[in-house]
């Protein structure tokens, strides 16, 4: 490999090949670069989302109302099982949107005890606009590959993905 081409992923794995040549590291390498990859994405949809007052989590949450179409209107339950979330997890989460105005809170017209959580006019606005930007940042991001390489990159990272796809975060 070229010195043009090496990366600091190359330099680390270099390194540990040189402290201790017995260990396979092509697992490091690619795991390295996939937690850089997904870093400089995430931060730059953090700064693209605050554009629209949101963050990552209440994006989340939005885009949960959101996609679920018509009349944008979950149950916190639904919302916490889509984000894999707790209640107490997701609490913090509504307050900050309802207080922002972007959702609202409802009583379930079927269960006295139950709410509804609806997504406000700005709410749709924030998050249809943050998912325009994201989805430029994402596109800028995978623009060094052809189509061929964007569509096998998906399919190894389906593959993947399939290995972890029932097992909970954290």
């Amino acid at each position: 490999m070229s010195a043009m081409n090496e990366d600091a992923v190359d330099r680390i794995v270099a390194q540990w090949r040189r402290e201790m040549p017995d260990l396979e590291l092509d697992a490091m390498a690619a795991f390295g670069r996939i937690h850089r990859v997904s870093r400089k994405v995430g931060d730059r949809n953090h700064a693209a989302f605050a554009e629209f007052g949101i963050g990552r989590n209440e994006f989340d949450v939005l885009a949960s109302l959101r996609r679920s179409g018509e009349p944008f209107t979950l149950s916190p339950k639904q919302i916490g099982a889509s984000l894999m979330l707790s209640s107490g997890g997701l609490t913090g989460r509504l307050d900050k949107l309802e207080s922002a105005g972007f959702v609202e809170r409802l009583p379930d017209p079927s269960d006295r005890r139950g709410l509804k959580i609806r997504l406000t006019e700005a709410g749709r606005e924030a998050v249809e606009g943050a998912l325009r930007a994201e989805l430029v940042i994402l596109e800028d991001a995978l623009s060094e590959l052809d189509a061929k390489e964007r569509k096998d990159l998906g399919a190894l990272l389906r593959k993947l993905h399939a290995g972890f796809e029932d097992q909970p975060f954290g």
